[in-house]
């Protein structure tokens, strides 16, 4: 369902997309950020610092408007910017093999369990909950198209509505298949959903995109409304590889699993080092500099300390991906109009996505405000 989504939609909207202007490029962008600081964990305090902390990073390097290198320290490398995937593998998997690193002493080695046959049941199961299933794929497409909403938040979703309008809910939790139908459809779905404003917007729509708009604009392309245009022989490529891939993920998947089960055997003191010597060598051979290692490793501990803290990733790594992008089409917005504020809201998309952003943002203070008045009025 996410594929049919994509490749259906994604033309569509890419059409749409390119009467847009700087104006509306920067309302979209503010939008995307927004939904990821405040979707992506329980505390939206939190997730705007993860944010703040991603777009303090993103301005690192040389002023759009003025050229002049900003928290550069003299290096010349580090006046081109920070680079996108470096900074991704250090606070994914940096962050991840410190906190292993941190809790080996109390590492207990898992004992292997038999891997049952996946196909046993699998029909019958599928049309006995063929509602959930489809209302998986709704929920997983909607959710993932949103950024850095990701596979993960429309499969737990999906499980609270599959519990909510379920039967038996007090199965839930004992592996009851109802919930797994409707939480891995919505999972998998939003994949598909995720690429759509990737692809048409320029805008992740989780971890995975984030890297693949980074290595997209290593190969020359620009992700954005331009780029049916003028890569559009590959991006149909790329649907007929998400079908493909959809059909063998089934076969490839089983065989993974009785494979990969394994690795859990090996111990960590192992394990470790060689996982962040395949990231030192990731690092290094994205531009074959050691600014490069510098920053996975800097990024890393920072992500690590943010994780201990309950600070989430996911907002920083948006932040540091959207940021050259809104600081570009503000600046762009502010000289079209000379200065003038107002000019955000001078044509109609650009009012209307400006419109809801700004709601986003001072709702939820204002609706604490009339609380507080409430509350106050109440005890007097």
């Amino acid at each position: 369902m996410g594929s049919i989504v994509l490749a259906v939609s994604a033309p569509i909207l890419a059409e749409f997309a390119l009467n847009f202007t700087s104006l509306e490029y920067f309302w979209l962008a503010c939008l995307g950020l927004t939904c990821s600081a405040l979707i992506t964990t329980g505390n939206p305090v939190k997730g705007v610092i993860s944010l703040l902390i991603g777009l303090m990073i993103a301005t690192t390097g040389e002023d759009i408007m003025s050229g002049y290198p900003r928290f550069s320290f003299g290096n010349t490398e580090l006046a081109a910017g920070i680079d996108l995937i470096p900074a991704m593998i250090g606070m994914f998997a940096v962050s991840e093999l410190i906190r292993n690193a941190a809790t080996m002493k109390s590492y207990i080695r898992p004992e292997l369990s038999k891997v049952g046959s996946i196909f046993r049941n699998l029909l019958p199961t599928l049309v006995k909950y063929k509602v959930n299933m489809v209302r998986g794929w709704i929920v997983g497409v909607l959710i993932g198209a949103l950024p850095d909403a990701g596979g993960g938040m429309a499969a737990w979703v999906c499980m609270a509505l599959a519990k909510k309008f379920s039967k038996e809910p007090e199965k839930f939790g004992t592996g009851h298949p109802e919930g797994m139908v409707e939480a891995t459809s919505a999972n998998n779905a939003s994949l598909g959903g995720a690429w759509v404003p990737a692809l048409v917007f320029g805008i992740p729509g989780d971890a995975i995109t984030a890297i693949v708009i980074g290595v997209l604009f290593m190969k020359g392309l620009s992700p954005g409304p331009t780029i049916f245009m003028h890569a559009g022989d590959l991006l149909y490529a790329l649907f007929v590889i998400f079908f493909i891939s959809n059909i063998a993920m089934v076969f490839i998947g089983w065989f993974a699993i009785r494979i990969s089960r394994h690795v859990i055997t090996v111990p960590r003191e192992i394990l470790v080092p060689v996982i962040l010597l395949f990231c030192i060598v990731g690092a290094f051979a994205i531009n074959t500099s050691m600014l490069g290692v510098s920053v996975m490793l800097a990024l890393g501990i920072l992500a690590y300390f943010m994780e201990e803290n309950d600070i989430p990733v996911a907002p920083a790594i948006l932040g540091i991906v959207l940021g050259r992008m809104v600081e570009e089409n503000f600046f762009n917005s502010l000289a079209k109009g000379r200065g003038d504020p107002t000019v955000f809201f001078d044509r109609p998309i650009s009012a209307v996505l400006g419109t809801i952003t700004l709601t986003i943002w001072l709702l939820p203070p204002l609706l604490r405000f009339i609380k507080s008045a409430q509350a106050r009025r109440a005890t007097t």
